[in-house]
């Protein structure tokens, strides 16, 4: 008895059409927009709390940038402590929130 063997070639096909030269050299690449985290003035958050704050939770933040930080958000009502992308601003946002800060919704920088 002779096996006879059947072979199936399938062909994938992209669901989205071909993209031609000419287009593709007009498709601009735009990076991500940076956010900034803001800090507000209260009442009730000390100079000392603000300013270990943001040393503690800031990236490469030194107490010499904090204590002027804290100075502006004092006497120009807020400051911006960073600035960069959406994901890690969310994160020191919510950070600074948890201990106690007042803060500014995320903005486009």
């Amino acid at each position: 008895m002779k096996a006879v063997v059947f072979t199936l070639a399938v062909q994938a096909t992209s669901a989205s059409p071909a993209v031609t030269k000419e287009r593709a050299q007009q498709t601009t690449r735009q990076p991500y927009p940076n956010y900034k985290v803001i800090v507000l003035n209260d009442d009730f958050n000390t100079f000392q709390h603000v300013a270990e704050t943001l040393v503690k939770y800031i990236p490469n933040m030194t107490p010499d940038q904090a204590w002027k930080l804290t100075n502006q958000v004092h006497y120009e009502g807020q400051a911006t402590v960073w600035v960069g992308p959406l994901e890690q601003a969310e994160l020191y946002h919510s950070q600074l929130i948890r201990a106690g800060l007042t803060m500014a919704p995320l903005e486009k920088a």
